[in-house]
């Protein structure tokens, strides 16, 4: 059990008729019938994913992959999840759009420092696709021939940030940005050095390759000699300043960090099969998100406390909420102790949100505040990713076999570019890898624009002052 989770959860009634469009029945009081559940949550993804999908669809940018061109990342959030959604649903309906704008946005040097976009890109925004690319990876997602290989991408992407780690500030870490010249520069944030960790211990999981597993550690345990993760209280802060040696700290508590750092542990946990160092890291954490379930929703609906309450929420932390839930459902993949609890979670969070989506002439339209039982009048991409990322990570209860534990046929094939050149026995594990030309094989907050990184500074950053 996390710490203070109840086992009474909030009663959600979803009304049927008119009013209520995304009937989903998840609990065992709703249906005794496990196939009558799967095939529910099914159909609610379902409707989910076109409406997100619509969205992207009829976005103003005609570049693929580009969801808003103020917001390089988001489109690595979307293909993450649909290729989720894909993987648990199987429904390919979506994979076309989700494979060209992932390889579209890969960049010269198959790294995601796409060249219109990298002269105001963070490493959070590098490293989210990374993350997209590994998931693909993982999912063994149909690839191109010719193409890099998924798990390529996600390695050069790998070699490319851990060549910013900075021992000259603050004994190690990697910057918020990569530019002098961007105004994150001067900070180390919990976003960029988590989702490398997770990065390392997904692919340490996947390519079962030592280099991967040391960095892991490596990032952990200086993570762990600033703000950013607090072994005592369990807590992360958000990001921390160069300027004061990384002794400072912003209190600001986002879903999003927790994900990457839980995420990265679950993984090591399973890699060194059951390490206490993991087994109590990922514990302690697990026990300080209860945060995001406020007792006076109920215990089991998620909410994202900085800003949710207030109705301050920007098109990045409308994201997080999504990302969080597709985190939680991996962690109950990879480090299975924690299902139960993680399951209960993710149920109670899936009613709430369904409930909310009676928006539009289709009825199929969400708002942010999945314990509210209503429709709020506003609609978003990323309010609909939300929902349908809560939904697809319910079906994880039903699906042991959906993550790929290490190198596939179809992402492991020889030949190959990789932007690494050192051995997996060095410090700069290397990949040579790309799609083969056979059939295909089917089994913030971050840094992207002026407008974000105002947003990201007055939200987080300026609390140092």
């Amino acid at each position: 059990m996390f710490g203070g989770i109840s086992r009474t959860a909030l009663a959600v009634t979803l009304l049927a008729g008119s009013a209520v469009a995304i009937d989903v029945k998840i609990r065992d009081e709703q249906t005794s019938n496990q196939l009558n559940r799967i095939e529910s949550i099914k159909d609610a993804a379902k409707t989910l994913a076109s409406s997100t999908m619509s969205f992207y669809s009829d976005r103003d940018s005609d570049i693929p992959g580009i969801v808003s061109n103020s917001l390089y990342w988001e489109g690595s959030v979307l293909f993450s999840i649909m290729m989720r959604y894909w993987a648990l649903t199987g429904d390919d309906s979506y994979n076309d759009a989700v494979s060209e704008g992932m390889y579209w946005l890969r960049g010269d040097n198959d790294d995601y420092m796409s060249a219109n976009y990298s002269s105001y890109m963070g490493n959070d925004d590098q490293l989210t696709w990374g993350l997209a690319a590994m998931m693909a990876a993982e999912l063994d997602f149909p690839q191109k021939p010719s193409m890099p290989s998924w798990v390529t991408l996600a390695e050069n992407v790998w070699n490319s940030v851990s060549s910013r780690w900075d021992d000259s500030n603050c004994d190690g870490g990697l910057r918020w940005q990569i530019w002098a010249y961007q105004a994150g520069y001067g900070f180390k944030n919990a976003i960029s050095n988590g989702a490398l960790f997770e990065l390392s211990a997904r692919l340490a999981h996947y390519k079962k390759n030592q280099t991967y597993s040391d960095w892991a550690e490596k990032i952990w345990d200086w993570s762990a000699t600033t703000p950013l993760l607090k072994e005592k209280t369990w807590t992360i802060a958000d990001s921390t300043s160069c300027e004061k040696n990384c002794s400072d700290s912003s209190s600001y508590q986002w879903t999003f960090n927790y994900a990457v750092y839980m995420s990265g542990a679950a993984y090591m946990y399973n890699v060194t099969e059951g390490k206490s160092k993991w087994k109590t890291g990922l514990s302690g954490l697990l026990n300080t998100s209860q945060q995001f379930f406020p007792k006076k929703y109920g215990t089991d609906i998620m909410s994202e406390i900085v800003c949710e309450p207030i109705k301050k929420c920007d098109r990045n932390q409308i994201l997080f909420k999504g990302l969080f839930a597709q985190g939680l459902s991996l962690i109950a993949q990879v480090a299975p102790y924690t299902e139960d609890d993680i399951m209960f979670l993710l149920r109670g969070s899936a009613l709430g949100a369904a409930a909310t989506c009676t928006g539009g002439k289709k009825k199929d339209l969400c708002s942010m505040a999945w314990y509210k039982d209503e429709y709020d009048g506003s609609d978003s991409l990323e309010q609909q990713l939300g929902v349908t990322s809560v939904l697809v990570s319910n079906l994880v209860a039903f699906d042991k076999e959906s993550l790929t534990t290490q190198s596939t046929a179809g992402n492991s094939s020889a030949s190959g570019t990789t932007t690494g050149s050192a051995s997996a026995t060095s410090s700069k594990p290397t990949s040579t890898e790309t799609a083969s030309g056979d059939k295909d094989n089917g089994a913030g907050m971050l840094s992207s624009g002026p407008i974000v990184l105002i947003t990201a500074m007055l939200m987080g950053v300026l609390s140092f002052l």
